[in-house]
């Protein structure tokens, strides 16, 4: 699990811009969230694997407690998974982020039908959820996922974000989200990438601009208190 450190200069930033509140969501409402759960799939999972964040496996525990926690009260879980396309997408594959050989086991890895494709075995996938293919790091770009045409659709306006890798898709899905008018809770042990300073800078970006940030722990209060006033309501 990552060592979560940010900086203190960063977090009296944010409380002079957001106010002393601990987070900035502390009810969730279950009906009008999704708990979005960023490519644990097994090219970023498994052990010798294309893209392999070995911590991204210590925080599937935590992805399955939210994911049930929200399914419980009613919310919705998407899984997404990253989808190769070379075609559309020439400038990742082409000109220069990877070698060619680095760039061909990437596609193949991350073609829809691989073995590294799949989700996780792991986690906690069950009938009703949704699982959308994305051909780009955030799944808002328009044209390469319709995520944000399915949330709408449910009336969702609010994302938890986890996953992997922080600072590339699930960042890119966060900074995305609240462009697309969503609240963004981005969940500090929950999501993953190679190192504790990649992983840091992240959580740094977003509690002064981008997402509420939370544990775990945090999370699951936020949607229990949200579905009492629900149900009281």
């Amino acid at each position: 699990m990552h060592k979560i450190d940010i900086p203190r200069e960063i977090l009296e930033r944010s409380r002079a811009l957001r106010g002393e509140a601990p987070v900035m969501m502390p009810e969730i409402d279950p009906a009008r969230t999704a708990h979005v759960v960023i490519d644990l799939q097994d090219g970023f999972m498994a052990e010798g694997a294309p893209v392999e964040v070995p911590v991204a496996r210590d925080i599937v525990g935590n992805v399955n407690r939210i994911t049930r926690a929200l399914r419980a009260a009613g919310g919705t879980i998407v899984y997404t998974r990253f989808t190769s396309d070379p075609e559309s997408w020439s400038a990742w594959y082409t000109r220069g982020y990877m070698t060619p050989e680095r760039a061909e086991e990437h596609r193949e890895a991350f073609a829809p039908g691989a073995p590294y494709h799949k989700l996780w075995d792991a986690l906690d996938v069950a009938e009703g959820d949704i699982i959308v293919d994305k051909t780009r790091f955030s799944a808002f770009t328009p044209g390469t996922c319709d995520m944000h045409e399915q949330l709408r659709a449910r009336g969702i306006d609010t994302l938890i974000i986890t996953g992997t890798l922080s600072n590339c898709c699930c960042e890119s899905t966060a900074r995305d989200g609240i462009q697309f008018d969503y609240g963004v809770v981005f969940v500090a042990d929950a999501n993953a990438t190679h190192t504790d300073a990649e992983h840091n800078a992240v959580l740094s970006n977003m509690i002064t601009l981008f997402a509420d940030v939370q544990d775990t722990g945090q999370v699951l209060a936020a949607i229990e208190a949200g579905a009492r006033r629900a149900s009281a309501a």
